[in-house]
């Protein structure tokens, strides 16, 4: 049974398995493995370490093949990182918009174990003519059968990364999380942790990685996980990458009710891409406009930043909370939703409306038969 501790996550859908942290239960700069958000496409494999195998090829020098206790062999490092999956907040778009319909809990903040990709790639030995990246995963199956979106048959989970990027401090294979080894879920054996960008590049369970000359068009690149760019007149498709300048409240949630006179703590957590999070307002609704929340914990790249504004309400009545996030390139929280990112990247500041009320509230007990 769910407590306070331990709330019950949320079931978006059965199978394949896609759950949602709670988000109003946010505590923990760390949010723990049991709790954290699980989004998959196809079931998740079981895989067993003394079989699984990485193979690296395509533009190398030398294609090689390695197990999990050869590359837990290689030197280790161990980073925190803040995912959030693409479609994180979907449930706000109006008119609704087709996918999982994720609320705000559908990202986290963990603490990553594992080797640099970029010295993988430096035991292949990356030929001049690289110019991406291609991870894939184990999972597998066919997506939107006898739509116009269908897979060519059963597909792979399998994304790319701009070779600049694969070779960045910020991504890394990881085979541990929060110092335990990976879950089933999680991507045990090994997974892409691929700072600063969107859940969709850090690929679960990856048994190949190939090198390649031109552009990755794959189902995962083309075909879905995209938006719109119109910066060259006519607006034309460009794969995800980055996360969004976002800052979400946990607490109070919607609908609360709070006592006039009596202060009270909003909390949330802010987060971006490859920038960092350098200031975080609120504006309680109370005709004094945006001020300055506080930051907690320390600055960290690529992790998230936990938040906190006391706010002590004068007059009863109702309330409409907003964060908004800024970070260290100067990006601010958009006010309102932007026509060119289909179901992805809401990062749209989300009101929580709440009561305040001139005492607190008792109600009889009410028994249901």
């Amino acid at each position: 049974m769910p407590t306070p501790e331990r709330p019950s996550l949320i079931v978006r859908q059965k199978s394949p398995q896609n759950i949602e942290f709670p988000f109003a239960s946010l505590s923990d700069w760390l949010i723990p493995t049991e709790l954290f958000f699980v989004r998959n496409h196809f079931p998740s494999p079981d895989l067993d370490a003394r079989d699984w195998r990485l193979r690296v090829g395509g533009a190398v020098e030398r294609p090689i093949e390695l197990d999990l206790d050869s590359i837990k062999a290689m030197r280790s490092t161990t980073f925190t990182a803040v995912v959030e999956c693409a479609g994180n907040g979907r449930v706000y778009y109006v008119p609704p918009k087709e996918g999982l319909q994720w609320q705000n809990g559908a990202v986290g903040n963990a603490a990553w174990t594992g080797v640099l990709l970029r010295e993988i790639l430096e035991m292949a030995g990356v030929k001049r003519t690289a110019r991406e990246v291609l991870l894939v995963g184990a999972d597998r199956g066919v997506v939107d059968t006898n739509k116009k979106t269908a897979s060519p048959g059963p597909i792979a989970f399998a994304r790319s990364l701009p070779l600049e990027k694969a070779m960045a401090h910020s991504t890394i294979l990881a085979y541990s999380m929060n110092e335990e080894a990976l879950t089933r879920d999680h991507g045990y054996p090994l997974r892409a942790v691929v700072g600063g960008w969107f859940g969709m590049a850090w690929v679960k369970w990856i048994t190949h990685i190939t090198v390649v000359e031109q552009p990755f068009l794959g189902y995962w690149q083309a075909r879905d996980y995209f938006r719109w760019e119109r910066s060259l007149g006519e607006p034309r498709l460009v794969p995800l990458a980055e996360m969004e300048v976002k800052a979400q409240i946990a607490r109070p949630v919607q609908g609360a009710h709070l006592i006039a006179g009596q202060p009270y703590r909003i909390f949330g957590a802010a987060w971006s891409g490859e920038a960092v999070i350098r200031q975080v307002q609120v504006c309680t609704g109370d005709g004094r406009g945006w001020r300055e929340g506080r930051l907690l914990e320390t600055e960290r790249p690529f992790a998230w930043r936990l938040w906190e504004y006391m706010w002590t309400p004068e007059e009863v009545g109702r309330y409409i909370l907003r964060c908004r996030a800024i970070d260290g390139a100067g990006c601010v929280q958009p006010e309102l939703p932007r026509s060119d990112c289909e179901s992805y990247a809401a990062n749209w500041i989300v009101p929580v409306e709440v009561t305040v009320v001139p005492e607190p509230q008792t109600y009889e007990e009410e028994f249901v038969i």
